[in-house]
């Protein structure tokens, strides 16, 4: 239970609950007595009249009389018996409700405190009230992943950022101390570490707008054979050096309604995760199809492949299904995450089958043929009636 703040009046929800009960019955009560004092005995006195009772006699009197008492009663034991159960109705649903404000507030000033574990019961007192209930934990329960998520990232960050600072440092030590002299070696390891971190702002930076492509997709008129072959000619050199086979499946897909560069990014992203993933002398294949509602590109290779435990988590930041092995050939763990936050902020979505270590591993991006705005797109930027 909250303790009240300086200043409040102390009428908390049930006693206000309460007040109100009174006065509606109090207003209820004074309104029958009126009508009945005012509009009761004149009625009744013509029909007395009409039964043949003379006027100002005893009879009528006593009529009368026993008519204003039955009235009186009637009137007093209804308000009694509506206002005992006015307030013990009250009383019990005014305690569930204090009960139940009462712990989302706790609740809430907990999840100010950085608690976001907490979470509340359906208080059961109506659709409203049970959706306020289920709101807040889905706030709260977005709110701790968000936490979480910001946890590992600066952990992962930190990590990424530690060890090519660390060999900068001992490197320069190093050349201080005259152990090492700049040579063409030394100054080679200084340009590959100070890259690598290049790289790697680059990387987190291109993370955080592709996050916030909801609001920045420019969408126009692609053409999905240009699109996949531009793709593998931008990597070609790459795939050629490492000496594995690029080859592009694409003809006769037609267009769609998509931003163009965006698309160019989550396929050459994917083409690179391959290429890191796929050993010399492999193959790797990017191929594009479609039916009235989708494209569906695929990016398929025969390398590395993913173990089943893994598959699940491999689009989120920084996450690396082998962490030492993907370290030393440069990958920073967000590629993967890039393209997966530049599907969905074209409506689509993407996915990764794999069978297992060594068994290749197969990305399909899927993209309605027009523009699905996400949350936060600008709907004036949806494809037009006839693409």
């Amino acid at each position: 239970m909250t303790t009240p703040s300086p200043g409040r009046t102390g009428f908390g929800m049930r006693r206000r609950l309460l007040i109100a009960q009174a006065l509606v019955l109090l207003a209820g009560g004074v309104t029958t007595w009126v009508v009945a004092l005012v509009v009761g005995p004149p009625l009744f006195r013509e029909h007395l009249l009409q039964a043949g009772v003379p006027h100002d006699s005893h009879e009528q009197f006593h009529a009368e009389q026993a008519y204003r008492s039955a009235t009186a009663i009637s009137i007093a034991v209804a308000i009694a018996v509506a206002a005992l159960t006015a307030f013990m109705v009250t009383a019990y649903v005014g305690r569930r409700l204090q009960r139940s404000v009462a712990e989302l507030s706790t609740a809430a000033s907990a999840v100010a405190e950085g608690r976001y574990e907490i979470r509340v019961s359906p208080p059961q007192l109506g659709d409203e009230f049970d959706d306020l209930a289920s709101a807040f934990n889905q706030m709260a329960q977005r709110l701790e992943a968000v936490e979480t998520t910001r946890r590992r990232m600066l952990g992962d960050l930190a990590h990424e950022i530690r060890t090519p600072v660390s060999v900068l440092e001992a490197y320069l030590e190093a050349v201080e101390d005259g152990v090492k002299t700049l040579d063409p070696q030394t100054i080679s390891m200084l340009r590959e570490q100070t890259g690598r971190l290049v790289r790697f702002s680059a990387d987190v930076a291109a993370l955080a707008q592709a996050e916030e492509a909801h609001a920045t997709i420019t969408p126009g008129r692609v053409d999905v054979d240009e699109l996949v072959a531009t793709a593998a000619a931008a990597v070609a050199d790459e795939y050629t050096a490492k000496q594995v086979t690029l080859t592009s499946k694409a003809t006769g897909v037609g267009t769609l309604w998509a931003d163009r560069q965006r698309l160019a990014q989550i396929l050459g992203n994917l083409l690179d995760n391959a290429l890191r993933h796929t050993p010399a002398h492999g193959h790797v294949q990017i191929a594009a199809n479609s039916d009235a509602n989708d494209v569906v590109f695929t990016v398929t290779d025969d390398g590395d492949g993913v173990a089943g435990e893994h598959l699940p988590r491999l689009f989120e930041r920084f996450y690396r299904a082998d962490t030492a092995r993907d370290r030393g050939r440069g990958g920073a763990g967000i590629g993967l995450a890039i393209a997966k936050a530049l599907t969905e902020a074209h409506g689509g979505r993407i996915s990764v089958q794999s069978r297992g270590p060594g068994t290749g591993t197969t990305f399909t991006v899927t993209v309605p043929v027009r523009l699905t705005p996400g949350p936060g797109t600008d709907q004036r930027r949806q494809a037009p009636a006839s693409p």
